[in-house]
């Protein structure tokens, strides 16, 4: 059996019926190809999924501040005055309008079931003094689910107290 000898970079060798074909080990540059698509094929879901709960986090963040106007503006009306107190009607048509650009609410017409529930009462204050209580309560849309992370709704309850101005 023929032995040959070991091939360096710049070693010459004949090999079987090819005279002197030169040998070369692969550079390094040769070696790492391909590591970017592994490494992104690794990276991608989790970029994803990043992306999915910011794009949910966005839509539950303008729910949030949509309905805090809402009861903020519907408590405003309410505490005009001691007629005005529990003044539900008024207090659902006031928050539907705030809360006309929120996706969940098109074509909702009434407060007394979800998505969206209103309503308003004459309290007493914390000082003693008449108030009135206005509590929103709303269903988000469903969005992407996230199975263990997010189910997809949000429900946000938010109650505003204030003291009558009459």
């Amino acid at each position: 059996m023929r032995s040959y000898p070991t091939l360096t970079r710049t070693t010459w060798a004949h090999v079987s019926d090819e005279p002197f074909l030169r040998v070369r080990p692969k550079s390094r540059k040769d070696r790492t190809k391909g590591h970017a698509v592994v490494e992104a094929a690794l990276v991608m879901p989790l970029l994803i999924f990043l992306f999915v709960g910011t794009f949910d986090m966005g839509f539950y963040c303008y729910d949030l501040i949509s309905v805090e106007n809402a009861v903020r503006i519907a408590v405003e009306y309410t505490a005009t005055s001691s007629f005005t107190a529990s003044d539900t009607g008024t207090a659902c048509t006031l928050a539907l309008s705030e809360l006309a650009t929120v996706p969940n609410l098109v074509g909702v017409s009434n407060c007394n079931s979800l998505p969206l529930k209103v309503s308003a009462s004459a309290v007493s204050g914390k000082d003693g003094s008449q108030a009135s209580q206005v509590s929103v309560q709303y269903q988000s849309a469903l969005f992407i689910p996230i199975p263990g992370l997010l189910t997809g709704r949000l429900n946000i309850t938010r109650v505003a107290q204030m003291r009558l101005k009459s």
